[in-house]
């Protein structure tokens, strides 16, 4: 009887929206987008040799990649709700790791980063497949990538600039991010998302479903777009400053490219009106090419440095494309009843590609400028557009009624 009194917004989880997930995807955006910049000149004044620094990234890339496969198999022990919560007040620990300085506690502060990073990865998606119906996914993306527009197109400039005033400011901006990122994660509710079946008997291998990934060709597929995609991320956002220092544009070139290109995701919405118009596969079969000619070119044309810079420049335009829609083979080919666990697999391109990029580019640079790293970018897409082209044509399209014709 006590429960007709309890209102009924309390008794019961509202169903979020789309716009709810979107905001969440902005506010974490907001925290890394801020750091993105800030993050690599804190770890070189700790460390003092580059080498180092990469070889940090290296291992916290490898780190992150396990943990991240780990996350399905913790959510069965500890409720998805406190796993996300725990990647949220990971951020914040880094954010004190970071303000405490010094060789030790700035590289701890960069693992902490990401393994806050894939932990409330792999539990938003799981929430997104959730309770997102399969039809509005390539919308759901879309609106994320407007909520995240502004935080990565302001974020690498921003940070930078907090820094020069006050050393402490742009981990103190983060950190309150973070702080609102999960009290809007409690404020929507949104529990431990829907359960497709009672679990029965023991937990799994959190590797077990390595094997159902490897025999379903298209999530394979998915996954590789977004490894290559991140791929090009990381050469665009590491090695173009560093060109553009090399051939003497200055350190600002780099910054200022990265904060054009991430203003792209204010057009997200148009992209998703030619997946509409076309198909996903012609879109991310056009979205590869783009970036596999402008990549190779801004190799085979670095003796004019400011050709490179645009064409890496038009290049991210693909990769933004790639952001909006080359996730959709991936999470529409996903098993209900493997939503987490694919979940997990899809997060593992971050640290993949963070893994792969840097040790790619170590051995091209073994052998060849700078520039050739950018070739070899362009050469990993073309076989990424070449994958591309043995999606479904009609994958991602409105399926007729059963009774309808």
């Amino acid at each position: 009887m006590a429960n007709k009194y309890i209102p009924l917004f309390l008794r019961h989880s509202p169903t979020p929206r789309i716009q709810n997930f979107a905001l969440l995807a902005g506010l974490e955006a907001a925290v890394r987008g801020t750091l993105i910049s800030v993050m690599p000149l804190v770890m070189y004044e700790a460390l003092q040799d580059a080498a180092a620094v990469s070889r940090a990234y290296f291992v916290v890339g490898l780190i992150s990649m396990i943990w991240g496969l780990m996350v399905p198999w913790a959510t069965r022990f500890v409720p998805r709700r406190w796993v996300y919560t725990a990647g949220a007040l990971a951020y914040l620990l880094a954010m004190s790791l970071a303000l405490t300085g010094g060789p030790v506690a700035v590289p701890l502060a960069l693992l902490a980063m990401a393994l806050a990073t894939a932990t409330c990865f792999v539990c938003f998606n799981a929430y997104v497949l959730d309770y997102v119906a399969r039809a509005d996914l390539g919308r759901t993306q879309s609106l994320q990538m407007v909520y995240a527009a502004a935080p990565w197109a302001l974020g690498p400039l921003f940070g930078v600039w907090l820094r020069e005033a006050w050393r402490p400011l742009p981990f103190l901006i983060a950190g309150g991010f973070a702080i609102a990122l999960l009290v809007t994660f409690w404020v929507l509710r949104l529990g431990n998302g829907k359960q497709i079946q009672r679990a029965r008997g023991p937990a799994i291998n959190p590797l077990a479903y390595l094997g159902r990934f490897s025999r379903q060709p298209r999530l394979i597929a998915g996954w590789l777009f977004a490894v290559l995609r991140s791929c090009g991320w990381w050469v665009y956002v590491v090695y173009l400053p560093i060109f553009c220092i090399e051939v003497g544009l200055g350190d600002k070139v780099g910054g200022v490219a990265l904060s054009l290109s991430n203003g792209l995701l204010f057009l997200t919405p148009l992209m998703l009106r030619f997946v509409q118009r076309h198909s996903v596969r012609r879109t991310v079969r056009g979205a590869f090419a783009l970036c596999m000619i402008t990549f190779s070119a801004a190799g085979l044309l670095a003796g004019w440095p400011w050709v490179t810079v645009g064409c890496l420049l038009a290049g991210s335009i693909g990769l933004v494309t790639l952001d909006a829609a080359g996730g959709l083979p991936f999470m529409l080919s996903v098993k209900p009843s493997e939503r987490v666990e694919m979940a997990a697999v899809y997060s593992s391109f971050r640290d993949v590609s963070g893994v792969v990029t840097p040790g790619v580019a170590w051995a091209v640079l073994l052998v060849a400028p700078l520039s050739g790293v950018f070739l070899a970018s362009g050469l990993g897409f073309v076989v990424a557009f070449a994958i591309a082209g043995r999606l479904h044509p009609r994958l991602g399209a409105a399926r007729p009624s059963r009774g309808g014709v």
